[in-house]
């Protein structure tokens, strides 16, 4: 009886960029990438832990892919980026001639995984070019592939981010793994993470007035029904106050830290007034309340900026206060039927878009500020 195969082998060149974890080049067949590497998807445990980061399998992507693979004479030069476990060994070659200053070349040896035990690899970027492949007809074709050694999730998850940096990755995928990347991120990337992490808080918190009500990357098929606020479009709302707005006073600009409880709770506390005065409208889905659509959430926190500058959300009578002020703008909310009115727009007709955004929310304040001039 043959002998189990339990460890690959292949030639490459090991590069030095940071201590702890070096860079392998190297070549695997496409039937041998994803019997060495995993696809980490992304999704959450029983507590809501993050796990993963990978988005599903793109079908039309991966049909494109294997369609060109099996077009005859093809040229593939896009490496697969791997990240190894430390079980991965490298062995220096000898002789002259064998590091040249920038990479040394030798052996690396791959152990692989018995029934039931987990790879030695996982795929940071490239993992529908590994579906393709591992499916083309071409079973030897050989594929480059650059691999850098990291047993950490957390480090996994900075380079997945880094790598699709500028590639057009879903940004809700990209929202929720902010939050675990503790590596300084770009500019762009950065000011996203705070909001990310409150928007995580918003909808894992049971006291929160969005408890389960948010949609990220990783929330499961069977959650979607209860799962009714695109994630970014409450990643936005923050940002947006954060920057210019009611939650900007909440920003250390010394030590450039966030209050991150005290925005969660000036947030619960402003939308759980929202719930109060529009109940008809809240928990439905997009197409049945513009309320939990991207522009209301969007324009809801554009009227915020204005609430929570004459209201404490800190102090006991806040929420009493709060559904007082949101009491103003209710007898002209057209959030799931009718037509809103002077901005001539059907309920139903308003779109997630900068334009509509913006005119619903001037709209909106504009009631506002007239109602309380009319109190006065």
């Amino acid at each position: 009886m043959t002998e189990p195969v339990t460890e690959l082998k292949r030639r490459a060149l090991r590069i030095d960029q940071a201590e702890g974890h070096p860079l392998y080049l190297f070549t695997l067949t496409a039937a041998e990438v994803l019997q060495v590497a995993d696809v980490s998807r992304v999704s959450r445990d029983e507590a809501s832990r993050l796990i993963g980061y990978q988005r599903p399998e793109v079908r039309n992507h991966v049909q494109d892919i294997i369609d060109y693979l099996n077009s005859g004479a093809v040229i593939f030069p896009n490496a697969i980026i791997l990240a190894l476990s430390s079980r991965a060994s490298f062995t220096g070659s000898r002789g002259p001639g064998t590091n040249d200053g920038l990479a040394t070349a030798g052996t690396l040896t791959l152990p692989l995984a018995m029934p039931g035990e987990p790879k030695p690899a996982w795929i940071v970027d490239g993992q529908q070019r590994a579906i393709a492949l591992s499916r083309a007809e071409r079973s030897d074709f050989p594929v480059p592939v650059t691999a850098f050694v990291a047993d950490t999730v957390s480090l996994q998850r900075d380079q997945f981010v880094r790598v699709n940096n500028t590639r057009p990755l879903p940004p809700s995928l990209v929202t929720e793994l902010l939050p675990e990347v503790d590596a300084p991120l770009p500019q762009r990337l950065s000011v996203r993470k705070a909001p990310s992490v409150i928007c995580d808080r918003l909808n894992t918190d049971e006291r929160s007035p969005f408890y389960k009500m948010i949609k990220r990357a990783s929330t499961r098929a069977d959650a979607a029904r209860t799962a009714v606020i695109a994630d970014n479009s409450v990643v936005s709302m923050i940002q947006k106050s954060l920057t210019s707005g009611c939650l900007y006073p909440f920003r250390n600009l010394i030590n450039n830290e966030i209050d991150i409880d005290g925005i969660h709770q000036a947030l619960c506390t402003y939308w759980s007034a929202v719930h109060d005065v529009f109940p008809e409208a809240w928990g439905k889905p997009a197409t049945e309340s513009r309320l939990m659509h991207g522009a209301g959430i969007r324009a809801m926190g554009l009227l915020m900026d204005r609430i929570l500058v004459i209201v404490d959300s800190r102090s006991s009578s806040a929420p009493t206060e709060i559904r007082k002020q949101l009491s103003l703008i209710a007898p002209y909310c057209r959030w799931t039927s009718g037509t809103w009115d002077q901005i001539n727009l059907a309920w139903d007709a308003v779109e997630n878009v900068p334009g509509q955004i913006q005119t619903l929310s001037n709209y909106l304040i504009r009631v506002y500020l007239d109602a309380r001039a009319a109190q006065s």
